[in-house]
């Protein structure tokens, strides 16, 4: 994933919330968390609790990735 550099911090912002809010939306229409996805994965058909429970993990370890970056740039630890 690359961002323009012309695309200000509130543009990606809203643009993940955006994102989110699709997601959120999805996952109430299929509303059974064990829906199979309809393209495969490495050949196999991967459960809606599996795809939640995977970008779950992103998200946190991400997360977790802009919090080192954070704490290089201004030193504090959030103890």
């Amino acid at each position: 994933m690359a961002v323009p550099p012309e695309r200000s911090a509130a543009e990606v912002i809203a643009g993940y919330r955006a994102a989110i809010e699709e997601s959120n939306e999805l996952i109430r229409r299929i509303g059974d968390p064990e829906a199979r996805a309809v393209t495969p994965v490495d050949g196999e058909y991967l459960s809606l609790r599996w795809v939640i429970a995977h970008a779950t993990g992103e998200v946190s370890r991400h997360a977790g990735h802009a919090d080192i970056l954070r704490e290089l740039i201004d030193g504090a630890t959030g103890r």
